[in-house]
């Protein structure tokens, strides 16, 4: 009796065991796999407080728990042409600084290092690439970013057919392999017109499958991609290790470009609709899962113009620092 009884718990202990094994299992799944990876921020996010006060800004960004941002440019070693191309901008966003705010690019470094943030990717032209790149590449030694990512082309002669996106994709190349030896890589970012298809391939395809990852990777802004009717996790699956950078924001409401997303006018149709990480219609944690999955390193909160700049700052962190 007393060996049956024993044989009992234990075989009622093993299954306790297994039950709670089982609930464990079941809260992971329910919760979500975490990305690898820092929380980043772009500071096209908050660039007016950043105008009003780049110092205090970096402060508050490393006291709220960010490790890593990633500038827009012009710099101060940018050609001519990039700056007066950024004038305009500048105006309508009643803008005074840009980029460095006022500081060199070592006392930028300086700071970003007392603050304990790094700077894995910048943001620049493609005319600074084809007319400036060794002066930036310079330029650039004190920050010591790993990446420079064009995020836009706005010239439609750069992408209005297959062999326009051919040419990209040599011109990409170049860039790559002269950044190579400052341990860098040349990043594009989508913008929404890379969708148009030409020939039976889209531009992006055309990109990636023509590019040498050794030189060239790219960065994927999930708003953008949404509103060209394509979905992210599809692109990350198909291209692993391709997507380096993300840029991570959620939309109120689902949005569409009006047209083919190859105008300045379609896209800020869509900043007001953009919003923090988490409040939105995008499945933000499946995103960032298979973002890490398929080799995505840094994570960037870009909310474009953020109009509540230290909300979006904190309520993001918040969020993005539970799935990453």
């Amino acid at each position: 009796m007393k060996r049956r009884k024993a044989i009992k718990n234990s075989m009622l202990g093993l299954g306790a065991v297994s039950l709670l094994s089982s609930f464990d299992t079941m809260k992971t799944l329910l919760k979500g796999t975490k990305a690898s990876g820092s929380v980043g921020i772009q500071l096209f996010t908050i660039p007016f407080l950043a105008d009003n006060d780049f110092r205090g800004t970096l402060q508050l960004l490393a006291e709220t728990g960010y490790k890593e941002i990633e500038l827009f440019g012009p710099y101060p070693f940018s050609p001519q042409a990039t700056k007066e191309g950024w004038v305009q901008m500048q105006e309508m966003l009643n803008l005074k600084q840009h980029a460095f705010y006022g500081l060199t690019a070592q006392e930028t470094a300086t700071v970003l290092k007392e603050n304990d943030l790094t700077v894995p990717s910048v943001h620049t032209t493609i005319v600074t690439m084809r007319q400036g790149l060794n002066a930036f590449l310079d330029g650039m030694t004190p920050i010591s970013p790993k990446y420079a990512v064009v995020p836009a082309l706005l010239d439609p002669n750069d992408r209005n057919s297959a062999d326009s996106y051919k040419r990209l994709a040599d011109e990409f190349n170049r860039f790559g392999e002269t950044m190579k030896p400052y341990g860098m890589q040349f990043v594009y970012h989508n913008h929404g017109y890379e969708h148009i298809e030409y020939e039976g391939e889209m531009g992006l395809d055309i990109l990636i499958n023509n590019t040498n990852p050794e030189f060239v990777q790219f960065e994927l802004d999930i708003f953008w991609m949404k509103a060209a009717g394509k979905d992210p996790i599809s692109y990350l699956k198909k291209y692993p290790d391709r997507f380096k950078l993300m840029h991570v924001k959620d939309a109120s409401v689902a949005f569409r470009f009006k047209g083919d997303g190859a105008t300045p006018d379609q896209w800020m149709e869509g900043f007001p609709l953009m919003s923090d990480p988490g409040d939105g219609v995008f499945d933000i944690p499946k995103i960032l899962e298979q973002g890490s999955a398929s080799g995505v390193e840094h994570f960037f909160l870009e909310r474009d113009l953020a109009p509540e700049p230290e909300q979006t700052i904190k309520n993001s962190y918040v969020y993005l620092s539970k799935w990453i």
